[in-house]
């Protein structure tokens, strides 16, 4: 027959070790009721400044959610202290399992950090007409994958963050770009009218900037011609980086032959087999 004290004991036992152990847990779940309260106010605090800042949408977004995820798992492992579980351990075994996860995936980790990176730093922002990995474009969205251009020839052209990280970046700015017309005047030419000419050429082109001021620059003796390159610069919202360069050089044959400056024809001289220059 079944002694009632062997049953009695267990128990006993059990709602002793359950009265000890209720402290422990009341301790722990207000920790982790704090955590998840510090959590969502250190995550408003970071989007405030995120957004005064006036950072990308998708960067603020995510350091509000590393801010409020990070405090909350701090706040879940000091819980788990109090009752005695084996942290340590748990955290290897996510170490581990992560190492494996993040070893599959490396390619769009490395692209996910250099989006980040990209975010950061802002070497371009959205609207600024760069060239990067071999291509020119102007920025329309930047994420934590990739940057995509809107490529000269109306394309689009989507580059993964790590290629733009590790490449070499040219950022024209936001609308104002540069154009440069390389032109040959003959060696007879007054260079002080041919650069004035120049200049005086363009002058009436819509979004011309005169800061930068346009300028010629001779920099050649070329076999038929002294060669020179006019630099000016435009507002891209004003007229477009084609039609700039296009009216830039019908606006330079007009000027140049009503002031009687001659473009001179490139001379080739073509010799057969076996004729001599006499």
């Amino acid at each position: 027959m079944t002694n009632f004290s062997d049953i009695t004991d267990p128990l006993n036992q059990l709602f002793t070790r359950f009265v000890l152990f209720l402290p422990s847990l009341l301790l722990a779940l207000v920790l982790f009721a704090a955590a998840l309260v510090i959590a969502s106010l250190l995550a408003q605090a970071v989007r405030r400044a995120m957004l005064k800042r006036q950072a990308d949408k998708g960067l603020t977004q995510l350091f509000t959610t590393i801010t409020r995820w990070g405090v909350v798992t701090l706040g879940v492992i000091v819980a788990l202290q109090q009752i005695d579980f084996n942290v340590t351990a748990f955290l290897t075994s996510l170490g581990i399992i992560g190492f494996t996860i993040g070893f599959a995936i490396q390619d769009v980790s490395k692209n996910f950090m250099a989006g980040i990176l990209l975010l950061l730093q802002e070497p371009f922002k959205i609207g600024d007409a760069i060239t990067v990995a071999g291509y020119t474009g102007t920025v329309e969205t930047i994420n934590l994958r990739a940057t995509m251009l809107r490529a000269l020839d109306g394309t689009s052209v989507i580059i993964p963050n790590a290629d733009v990280y590790t490449s070499p970046i040219i950022n024209f700015g936001p609308t104002i770009r540069r154009l440069d017309l390389s032109v040959g005047v003959a060696y007879a030419s007054d260079l002080d009218l041919v650069a004035r000419t120049a200049v005086q050429a363009i002058s009436a082109l819509p979004g011309l900037q005169m800061d930068p001021a346009p300028k010629a620059v001779f920099d050649k003796f070329g076999e038929s011609s002294i060669d020179f390159t006019l630099y000016y610069w435009v507002d891209t919202k004003q007229i477009g980086f084609l039609d700039a360069k296009d009216q830039g050089v019908r606006s330079l044959k007009v000027a140049f032959a009503q002031a009687g400056i001659e473009i001179p024809f490139p001379i080739r001289t073509l010799l057969t087999v076996g004729e001599k220059v006499s």
